[in-house]
């Protein structure tokens, strides 16, 4: 029976496990620092607070994932990561005592010398547990015996990529474009060519086999039903045999390369078999998933978990329920104000194209005047966007307001919410009918989106949001569109709940100062 290893966060769970009992030593010592020396749990309230800061610090492992790569990082990466989990324990801290009210109970110098501490013991109990796992892991006969299979030419990029931190050790190797049995090739014997592989591994100690094809076709079988009266008319060779399942008295014959072949043969043997698809230059995340009924191989540039994407939502519900309020309250006090000044509606209603092509209607305060598509045609020309693929003007007299009196310009109330991105809010009502995120890519038009060249077609992988890393990377002061989209792939293939908030924060800054609106 094969023992799958552990995925995504609770992979490192012996890591995470240290990392709890490294802040409550510092939430130990911190009390006593602070109280005198008590044992903090057998008092009610700071036993309470000492399981939050557990909770919270088990919740921060999982959605963010701290504790990835842990093996291999270096001593700063290491230190880095140890105050980025003690500053998210110490924030999601502050936001249990300020929503629970609870603040006043406690010792704040306490709390903060708790995170100081954390950062420091955590730290070095990462460095002394990560020989230790080196060390229980280190031994040929501690770990797995794992039969290498591929052509010459990829052994040494296979064996550099491989190290001491995994669970088995390359037994043997097996080539699938020459005989070189009993060679040595980059530390690794040869035990058998592709023909006598399956033979040896069902004489020899072989826990599991790493498949490494040149090509998709390399594993390809395929499988014909026999009747009884032709079945001895099959050469049982490399080429053909016959595989009889004495479960249901079927027989067929099966039929493909020599690497295939070799691959049906170890699954008859039930020996785990591990096959590298030969399609790293896709690029992005692959994993394994069921599909229709089929076993499939996803491909993507980023995943979130469930975990993270109920976090994220959340995030989006609990602002776009603020960021609603405070739109009604600008609507009552802008909104005659837009009226005044260019009859018409106070919202300005427009298709968008969402994630993955869908269209959608996206709200925001009008601040042009109700024939600015129509005129848009006529001031191509003035566009600064380099190469046309979003329409932006230094000085837009379709702004409500913006006119040129005795050759000076002159702006008025379209110019000033656009400016202070007031006209943006109503946004948050399509962050509540969940077809915009808080954070996210600028959603296009649906004359721009019929300009989309291939790559183009990335920035619709996520849900468009309110705010994203562009616009807090240089906002209207980027004309080029090329640099849009590399902005907004840099933010897709690397999202995280962590960069959601630090771009939240940074938009905040960027409004307040009123640094390049659009």
């Amino acid at each position: 029976m094969y023992k799958r290893s552990n995925q995504g966060w609770i992979k490192h769970i012996d890591f995470i496990i240290w990392d709890e009992v490294a802040l409550q030593l510092a939430y130990v010592i911190a009390y006593m620092i602070r109280h005198g020396l008590e044992i903090p749990y057998f008092i009610p309230v700071y036993g309470i607070l000492a399981l939050v800061f557990a909770i919270v610090d088990l919740l921060i492992s999982a959605v963010f994932n701290t504790m990835h790569n842990v093996l291999t990082r270096g001593f700063f990466k290491e230190f880095a990561q140890s105050v980025k989990q003690a500053l998210l324990v110490l924030a999601g801290m502050s936001i249990f005592m300020f929503s629970s009210q609870t603040g006043d109970k406690y010792s704040r110098v306490m709390v903060y010398l708790t995170a100081i501490l954390h950062v420091f013991i955590g730290y070095i109990i990462r460095l002394l547990w990560k020989p230790m796992v080196f060390a229980l892991g280190k031994g040929y006969k501690k770990k797995k015996s794992m039969i290498l299979v591929t052509d010459e030419a990829h052994v040494k990029e296979i064996v550099d990529r491989h190290n001491e931190a995994e669970r088995f050790v390359y037994s043997g190797l097996v080539l699938t474009d020459r005989n070189a049995t009993g060679e040595e090739i980059c530390g690794i014997r040869v035990v058998a060519d592709i023909k006598n592989a399956a033979a040896y591994i069902c004489r020899e100690w072989v826990d599991e086999v790493f498949v490494y094809p040149s090509q998709l076709t390399e594993i390809d079988i395929k499988r014909t039903e026999l009747s009884e009266s032709v079945e001895g008319f099959i050469d049982d060779s490399l080429q053909s045999f016959v595989k009889k399942d004495y479960r249901n008295g079927t027989t067929e014959e099966v039929q493909g390369s020599d690497l295939g072949l070799f691959i049906e043969q170890c699954r008859q043997m039930s020996v785990p078999l591990h096959i590298c698809l030969p399609m790293s230059n896709i690029g992005g995340k692959s994993f394994i998933e069921k599909v229709g009924g089929y076993r499939v191989i996803t491909t993507t540039d980023n995943y979130a978990s469930p975990i993270q994407l109920a976090v994220k939502r959340l995030m989006d519900i609990t602002g776009a329920l603020i960021g609603s309020l405070i739109t009604l309250f600008i609507i009552l006090i802008i909104g005659p104000k837009i009226k005044k000044e260019s009859p018409g509606p106070v919202l300005f209603k427009q298709v968008r194209i969402g994630r993955n092509g869908k269209r959608f209607t996206c709200y925001k305060l009008r601040s042009m005047y109700m024939d600015a598509e129509e005129r848009k045609r006529e001031l191509q020309e003035n566009n600064r966007m380099q190469d046309g693929m979003m329409f932006k003007m230094d000085f837009d007299p379709r702004i409500i307001g913006n006119k040129i009196v005795d050759g000076k310009q002159v702006t008025g109330i379209g110019e000033y919410i656009r400016r202070t991105s007031l006209d943006e809010f109503p946004q948050f009502f399509n962050v509540l009918l969940n077809q915009m995120s808080l954070v996210g890519t600028r959603p296009p038009t649906e004359d721009e989106w019929e300009k989309y060249k291939y790559h183009h077609r990335a920035r619709l992988a996520t849900k468009p949001g309110i705010t994203g890393l562009w616009q807090v990377s240089g906002r209207s002061g980027i004309t080029d569109f090329e640099e849009v989209v590399r902005l907004d792939t840099e933010y897709i293939q690397n999202w995280s709940i962590g960069l959601d908030i630090r771009i939240l924060l940074k938009t905040i800054k960027v409004v307040l100062k009123k640094d390049g609106a659009m």
